[in-house]
């Protein structure tokens, strides 16, 4: 081989040390900072665009241009973030109910447990959501843009990805940083029982322009029914007072989300399990076969008794719960990844509620602290999954091994539920159990709801009619899981997806009449702007984080 042809495969390779070490690196401190801002400002922004920066220009210092290789980087360091959150979103409830606690080791294990579930489920799933269903993972296809833009031959995409990314990041710094624009357009409350408006960001309105007009007008219906026909319209008939209508919209909303799963599983999991188990039906083509992830049984298997044996002996579950908890968890993973796909949102603490509850309800014995730990280790799953997800989607349109990438996720994962578990035990330690919750330094609002879904289902009925509405519209083939988000969100938060839809529609009609070749590059342009804008919200976000924690720790 000639030293040429050995600087070309070189040059290609995807997985290699550096690549690891910096992603690894990447990951402890986005996973910090996500820790941060999901306990300090109750939100959590997707991590991707900036680790995909970070990671190529970390890269680039090494003299490397490979995007392959940026990729499993990036993939490695936004690993851990959502981990983070997972904790974020769940332990600190427990806190605020008073009372019982738990140690750092559990915590840790809960961590750990749950990064172990949610990486192997994610690894049977990939070919499932990203080849064969063909899932839209914005947040993916956004850090796709990215790494494309800054190769050698970025061209004019990149220049409309990074103005709509310099755009977006100016808005958000003048609306979050310097309180010049506000958080919200039309804020009101005339009508008792919902808060009508549209939040101010850039970020919601691309989400829905990337998603497409159908999603976002069904997920925007669920929000009429939930806030204005259940929040509003039912307290103003006299039916129920306004708090009664809030938990009632919320359990329903719930109740669909959780009924789609039980009707995936019913029409079409089984099935999807069954395939990839005993590798039955069309075997996919060589090139088709690369850009698929193939997972042993073992490796699922070990997993699964890995975190069951965690669940069992560390967090205090038993056998039993933690064979439930391991099921529940990919269950729900299942789930989060769909809506991920679908809708770029993730709403991870619920699905840890969902199995929290199911464990009360099920297991008597088991304790509060048990109960939370084991809402993290689905919460962390369910995290990690998006995340992963999302990673994939990006490799695979840059048609990255997906395997490189999935070693890099393992690593970061494994990092980040290190990191993420010590340093919230940190934070507990130093500033005290009384610290978290609405009136403390750490606001921890997801983690608030979660403390409040604990004491059991505020309106059993809705949430019954939401499972077996769910449970039917899902086997009938309607999107009830983009539905029942819309339910359980409020408006405000809504309500900018579908000006990003409708934005759409206006320029997909006035460019009907247009030659395919233009419609088309028109469309790609679009969804390149609109990457832009995703990215640049979420990357002010993360440097918010950063900053926040570093001022606290040093003053």
């Amino acid at each position: 081989m000639t030293s040429e042809s050995s600087h070309t495969v070189e040059s290609n390779r995807a997985l290699t040390m550096r690549s690891l070490v910096i992603g690894a690196f990447g990951s402890a401190v986005l996973t910090a900072s996500s820790l941060f801002i999901a306990l300090r400002l109750g939100a959590l922004p997707w991590p991707i665009v900036f680790a995909a920066l970070a990671s190529v220009g970390a890269l680039r210092l090494m003299g490397s241009h490979n995007l392959h290789e940026a990729n499993v980087c990036h993939a490695a360091m936004s690993a851990g973030s959502m981990v983070a959150g997972g904790l974020a979103f769940t332990i600190p409830g427990l806190w605020m109910l008073g009372g019982a606690d738990v140690s750092l080791i559990q915590v840790l294990a809960a961590s750990l447990a749950g990064t172990i579930l949610g990486l192997a489920a994610c690894a049977m799933l990939q070919p499932y959501f990203i080849r064969e269903q063909r899932l839209t993972y914005p947040i993916g296809v956004s850090a796709a843009e990215t790494l494309r833009a800054t190769s050698d031959t970025g061209g004019k995409d990149g220049r409309f990805l990074f103005g709509g990314m310099g755009f977006s990041a100016i808005y958000a710094l003048l609306r979050d940083g310097f309180g010049i624009l506000p958080q919200y357009l039309g804020l009101t409350t005339a009508i008792p029982g919902v808060t009508l408006g549209v939040y101010d960001s850039p970020m919601m309105l691309s989400m829905g322009f990337m998603i497409g007009v159908v999603p976002a007008l069904v997920w925007f219906g669920g929000t009429l029914v939930g806030s204005l026909i259940i929040g509003a319209g039912l307290p103003a008939l006299g039916v129920c007072t306004i708090e009664e209508g809030t938990a009632l919209r919320q359990c329903l909303g719930l109740g669909l989300m959780f009924g789609v799963g039980a009707g995936v599983v019913v029409k079409g999991l089984l099935p999807v399990v069954k395939r990839l188990i005993s590798k039955e039906g069309t075997t996919p083509d060589s090139s088709e076969q690369a850009r698929r992830l193939h997972v042993s049984h073992g490796f699922v298997g070990v997993a699964a008794a890995a975190a069951a044996a965690i669940a069992a002996t560390l967090l205090g579950l038993g056998l039993l719960p933690s064979v439930l908890l391991v099921a529940g968890s990919w269950f729900c993973v299942y789930l989060s990844g769909w809506l991920t796909g679908t809708t770029g949102v993730n709403p991870m603490e619920l699905f840890g509620v969902m199995v929290l509850l199911l464990l009360q309800v099920l297991f008597h014995q088991v304790t509060t602290a048990s109960l939370f730990l084991a809402a993290a280790v689905v919460a962390v799953a369910c995290g990690i999954g998006g995340d992963v997800m999302n990673d994939l989607k990006a490799g695979d349109e840059l048609r990255t091994n997906p395997h490189d990438q999935f070693m890099g996720m393992v690593v970061g994962g494994l990092v980040g539920a290190v990191v993420a578990a010590c340093m919230l035990m940190v934070l507990k330690t130093t500033y005290g159990a009384d610290q978290f919750g609405g009136n403390g330094m750490f606001v921890a609002a997801q983690a608030s709801v979660v403390a409040t879904m604990a004491g059991g289902i505020p309106n059993v009925p809705a949430f019954v009619t939401g499972v077996i509405a769910g449970t039917a519209g899902a086997i009938a083939g309607l999107p009830i899981m983009t539905l029942g988000l819309g339910v359980y969100l409020p408006f405000t938060t809504s309500s900018g997806v579908v000006v990003g839809a409708l934005v759409r529609l206006v320029i997909d009609h006035r460019t009907k009449d247009k030659a395919p070749e233009e419609r088309t590059r028109i469309n790609a342009r679009g969804q390149t702007l609109a990457s832009g804008f995703l990215g640049g919200e979420s990357l002010v976000g993360v440097i918010t984080a950063l900053v926040l924690m570093f001022g606290m720790f040093v003053g």
